[in-house]
C-alpha cells in the first residue's frame, strides 16, 4: 500500500486472470482460448493493414465493423456497440445500465469479473444461488431488482439456458436492464440477439476471443436497441474515443466474413468436447452438460486442487476455483485432439 493511492485503490479486489506461464511443452487448458489459430483471412487483413497508416488514429466509431456485425446478426449498425474485449463492454454496461437503487442480480457461481465490477462501480448486488445441479433457475430471478446479468452458457459450469427462459426473464422485468453475456454461446447455446427487436431492456454481449480465436486482439461488442447503445457510447466517448485499433477492426471484419473457417473449427471443438467428456466419464468423473468450449468436471474422492497440481507437474494447466460448492471441480478448456489425449493419459497416470 502506498500513501499516494486514492481511497478506491485500497478497497479493490482485482480480477485474477488464468495463469499464462512460460513452461516448456505446455498443454494449456486453463483460459478457454481456442486451440486453433484465427481465420487465415483475419491474419492476411492484419498483414495488409500493417503499413504507414498505423501513424493515423483508427476510426473511433468502427463504422465498417459495426456494419459487418449488423449484417451478420440482422440488426441495424446503430444497435451495435464495440469495445476493447467484452470485458470493457461489460464495464460500460455495469457503470451505465446496471447501477441503480435496487440490487443487481447475478448467480452465486459465475464469471468472477461481475463481483469485481460491482465493487469497482459501487453497485449493490444480490447473488442468486445455482440449484443443486449447478444450473440457473430463471424463476429465482423474479424478484425486485435494479438489473440482471447472466452468462449464457454460464461460466465456469458451461450449462446453458434455452432461449425461452431468457425471453421469459426479459418479459418479467420490463423496467430493468437484462444483460446476457454470450462469450461461449457459439459452442452450442442459443443466442438472445433475435429477442432484441421486441425488448428494449435487453442487451447481449459477445466476444471474438473464443469461437473466433482473436483473444489477442481484444474485440467485444454488444447488441441492443438504440437507447441502451447510446448510453454506452456516451460513456465510451467520455473515457476513450479510440477503444479498437486499426488491426483489431480489420481482423474482426475478416473473421466474420470467413464463415467456413468459423463453422469448421467450431464443429471440431464440439466433437473434441464430446470425446473428452466420454473419456472422463469412463474414468469415473462427474461431468456437467456443457455448451461452452470447456467442461466442468470432478473426480469423486479427489480434491480438485490436488488434481490440478498433479496435472501442472506434468505441464498440463487446467483452472481450479477454490470456492464453496465447486472446490472439487476443474474447468478444462477443450484443446486439439492431441491435447485432449495428453490430458487423458496424464489423468490415467495420476489416478493409478
Amino acid at each position: 500500500m502506498s500513501k499516494f493511492w486514492s481511497p478506491i485503490v485500497v478497497t479493490l479486489h482485482p480480477y485474477v486472470a488464468g495463469e499464462q506461464p512460460a513452461i516448456a511443452n505446455l498443454t494449456k487448458l486453463n483460459t478457454n482460448e481456442n486451440p486453433w489459430g484465427p481465420s487465415p483471412r483475419a491474419l492476411d487483413a492484419i498483414r495488409t493493414a500493417t503499413d504507414d497508416n498505423l501513424r493515423l488514429y483508427p476510426d473511433p466509431s468502427a463504422k465498417k465493423l459495426k456494419e459487418t456485425l449488423a449484417a451478420y446478426h440482422g440488426v441495424s449498425p446503430d444497435e451495435i456497440f464495440v469495445g476493447n474485449g467484452s470485458d470493457e463492454v461489460l464495464a460500460f454496461i455495469f457503470a451505465g445500465l446496471l447501477k441503480h437503487d435496487a440490487p443487481l442480480l447475478y448467480p452465486d457461481i459465475t464469471y468472477s469479473f461481475y463481483p469485481t465490477y460491482s465493487r469497482f462501480f459501487d453497485i449493490e448486488t444480490k447473488t442468486i444461488p445455482l440449484d443443486d445441479s449447478l444450473s440457473i433457475r430463471i424463476d429465482d430471478y423474479h424478484i425486485d431488482c435494479g438489473g440482471i446479468i447472466l452468462p449464457n452458457p454460464n461460466a465456469p459450469t458451461g450449462i446453458g439456458l434455452p432461449l425461452s427462459d431468457i425471453q421469459r426473464l426479459v418479459a418479467t422485468h420490463p423496467d430493468q436492464v437484462v444483460a446476457i453475456d454470450e462469450a461461449y454461446v457459439d459452442f452450442g447455446g442459443e443466442t438472445a440477439i433475435p429477442l432484441v427487436r421486441d425488448h428494449d431492456n435487453l442487451i447481449v454481449v459477445r466476444t471474438f476471443s473464443k469461437s473466433r480465436s482473436l483473444a489477442g486482439m481484444r474485440v467485444g461488442y454488444a447488441v441492443a436497441q438504440r437507447p441502451l447503445i447510446e448510453a454506452l457510447e456516451r460513456l465510451k466517448d467520455s473515457f476513450n474515443s479510440y477503444p479498437l485499433d486499426r488491426l483489431a477492426q480489420v481482423a474482426a471484419i475478416a473473421s466474420i466474413e470467413d464463415e467456413d473457417w468459423f463453422v469448421t473449427h467450431r464443429d471440431k471443438l464440439i466433437a473434441n468436447r464430446a470425446w473428452l467428456s466420454e473419456q472422463l466419464e469412463a474414468r469415473g468423473f462427474d461431468i456437467l452438460p456443457s455448451q461452452a468450449n470447456f467442461i466442468f468436471a470432478r473426480k469423486p474422492g479427489w480434491e480438485g486442487k490436488l488434481l490440478a497440481t498433479a496435472l501442472r507437474e506434468r505441464a498440463i494447466l487446467v483452472r481450479h476455483f477454490n470456492q464453496p460448492r465447486i472446490a472439487d471441480f476443474l474447468r478444462i478448456s477443450i484443446g486439439t485432439e492431441e491435447q485432449c489425449e495428453r490430458l487423458v493419459s496424464a489423468l490415467d497416470s495420476i489416478l493409478a
